[in-house]
């Protein structure tokens, strides 16, 4: 399996985690499912079907785990709906104004009345552990759903020291330059899709996909004022994806030759595909986020 999006976050101290200590720390957090009256609950799950109820696996000093969360759907419309019922009744039947304050009373009460009958949405978030090269990799492309698992695993552990990584040079400017010079950090090689935002706030956006992105058209947009805050690019022929200003990948895919590689190895027995995968997926994370840190002047050290 591979993580089709990437948030990575930074040991501020080292760690020197165990599956046991990690399965022992997630054993009173594990999902369980929502009673009658709840909204959502959100909690350890195994990260494979194959893995039965074990909430952590591990491969080469790497370390995958699951968060699931169940969300009860409720459309507003059908509360607003029945609100509106609820408080024409009432007029009518008290001949009195039904004000703010019980319309929100009636609220919860029309909410706790559905609860239980309403279908329930479910969402799995994946994470990968590296304490010994100091990354825990989340398969996210929204920072909130990335921080509600660290929240978790902080929960569960009672401690998480970990920062989203700073640098010394703006992936901003450093990624408008790669076009501008029509050469990227070695390593890197720019594909054909790109984002150019405005540096003012109220500036507007320009999406390019399928062009060559050293035309002059683009050069004169970003020495226009414009900066690219989106750029597709393959890296050491191993994986492609699109790079955000904030650090974050979307659309992260392997390359034809390592899928492949990958497939030509692959056995029929599912945990034994797992290891090779998790293996290989830590292996080549441990060599690419280095790298990108690197081409933007190397982390900012915090004491």
């Amino acid at each position: 399996m591979w993580f089709k999006n990437l948030i990575f976050y930074r040991f501020t101290e080292s760690q020197d985690y165990t599956q046991s200590q990690l399965e022992s720390a997630f054993a009173e957090h594990l999902f369980q499912p929502c009673r009658s009256q709840e909204l959502s609950r959100y909690g350890w799950v195994a990260p494979h079907s194959a893995l039965d109820q074990q909430s952590v696996f591990s491969s080469q000093g790497a370390f995958l785990i699951a968060a699931q969360k169940e969300e009860k759907i409720l459309p507003a419309t059908v509360i607003k709906r029945k609100l509106n019922d609820r408080v024409a009744q009432i007029e009518q039947e008290q001949a009195r104004k039904v004000y703010r304050k019980e319309q929100l009373q009636l609220k919860d009460e029309i909410i706790l009345d559905l609860l239980p009958r309403a279908f329930s949405r479910y969402q799995q978030t994946f994470a990968l552990i590296m304490p010994r090269a100091g990354f825990i990799a989340v398969d996210s492309s929204s920072h909130k759903r990335a921080e509600e698992l660290l929240n978790l695993l902080r929960n569960s552990l009672s401690t998480l020291p970990v920062i989203l990584p700073d640098v010394h040079h703006s992936p901003g400017v450093i990624m408008s330059q790669w076009l501008q010079q029509t050469a990227s950090t070695p390593g890197f090689s720019c594909l054909e899709e790109c984002e150019l935002k405005d540096s003012q706030e109220e500036g507007g956006i320009i999406r390019i996909k399928g062009e060559d992105l050293h035309s002059n058209e683009i050069i004169a947009h970003l020495e226009a004022g414009k900066q690219v805050s989106k750029l597709a690019l393959e890296w050491d022929s191993t994986l492609s994806f699109v790079l955000q200003d904030d650090l974050s990948l979307k659309r992260v895919k392997p390359s034809e030759e390592l899928t492949q590689t990958l497939n030509e190895e692959a056995s029929e027995d599912p945990l034994v595909r797992l290891d090779s995968d998790i293996a290989r997926l830590a292996m080549e994370y441990q060599r690419l986020l280095p790298q990108l840190l690197d081409a933007f002047g190397g982390e900012i050290q915090r004491s």
